[in-house]
């Protein structure tokens, strides 16, 4: 089973000042007990994530998450087709909806059959994903 997993549970196992990080710590231990779980995870979230960690936590943190948590996952990335597609689901639904990087994230979502997702993030249950 494919889990994709978002910049909230990322960014949330690394910050333990998150409101989900104790969530996070035990749903990526679950998930890793589970040898049928595979991580995957987009090129767009790596930015976003390594985006929001240096400028919250610091560099130390974005070394962490570059060497001990994105290992867990295989990168699928954003071609130019699921780019317009998340480009023109990212407008269509106006200011304080899902940004770019989570439509992407859909949309891969969805091209690849995955139904579940780690992730803090309203918009994936909103998008009928199961987190």
């Amino acid at each position: 089973m494919n889990v994709f997993v978002d910049t909230s549970a990322f960014y949330a196992a690394l910050s333990k000042t998150d409101a989900n990080y104790a969530k996070a710590i035990s749903d990526w231990n679950a998930l890793m007990d589970d040898e049928q779980v595979r991580f995957c995870t987009s090129n767009y979230v790596i930015v976003e994530t390594c985006a929001l960690v240096r400028n919250r936590l610091g560099n130390d943190a974005v070394r962490s998450f570059l060497d001990s948590l994105l290992p867990l996952a295989m990168v699928i990335w954003v071609d130019q087709n699921t780019h317009k597609i998340a480009t023109a689901a990212m407008l269509a639904q106006g200011k304080n909806r899902p940004s770019l990087v989570d439509c992407s994230s859909f949309a891969i979502m969805r091209d690849n059959n995955i139904d579940k997702a780690l992730a803090y993030d309203k918009h994936f249950l909103q998008e009928g994903f199961a987190l």
